[in-house]
């Protein structure tokens, strides 16, 4: 059952993804994005990451997305405009075989550079508990935890200047 329910989020996930990049409108970009990363929260959840989940779900499909929709508002983002048909005509064909060989080549490394592990073990993992991941990002990850921390700062900076209105 395990495996059958990570195959249903796993391609709710991708096809969340897919529409992601498909859609034109920001607002159906934004929404297909919470999708993918609910989807995640769920792949977290059969993997045995229950804090990991409830952090994607608050965070990630929460307060992020929040912002993202409030950038969209206001920078009044409207349908993006088609290209005419004359151009890249080149890059409909070559496109779909390119991106093919591409792939081919990603797998093909993957599988011949990365050693081989073990099958997962749903429900397994052990160390997804707030303490393990506390102690994690305040040790080991401490450098890259707070250059995100700067890197979030900087963000609400420039959004507060976006927003702010010029006094005459």
């Amino acid at each position: 059952m395990d495996a059958l329910l990570f195959m249903i989020f796993a391609a709710v996930a991708v096809v969340c993804g897919v529409n992601l990049v498909v859609q034109t409108h920001p607002i159906s970009s934004a929404l297909s994005l919470i999708g993918a990363m609910g989807a995640l929260a769920a792949l977290y959840l059969l993997l045995g990451g229950e804090f990991i989940a409830a952090a994607q779900l608050v965070v990630y499909a929460g307060a992020i997305m929040v912002l993202f929709v409030f950038v969209i508002m206001l920078l009044n983002a409207g349908t993006e405009r088609k290209t005419p048909q004359g151009k890249g005509t080149w890059a409909k064909y070559a496109g779909v075989p390119l991106l093919v060989a591409f792939l081919g080549v990603v797998a093909y490394l993957v599988q011949s550079i990365v050693p081989a592990t073990d099958n997962v073990v749903f429900g397994e993992f052990r160390k997804g508990t707030a303490l393990d991941i506390g102690r994690a990002l305040f040790t080991t990850y401490l450098l890259p935890f707070e250059l995100t921390s700067v890197l979030i700062l900087i963000a609400i900076l420039g959004a507060i200047v976006l927003a702010r209105k010029e006094i005459d």
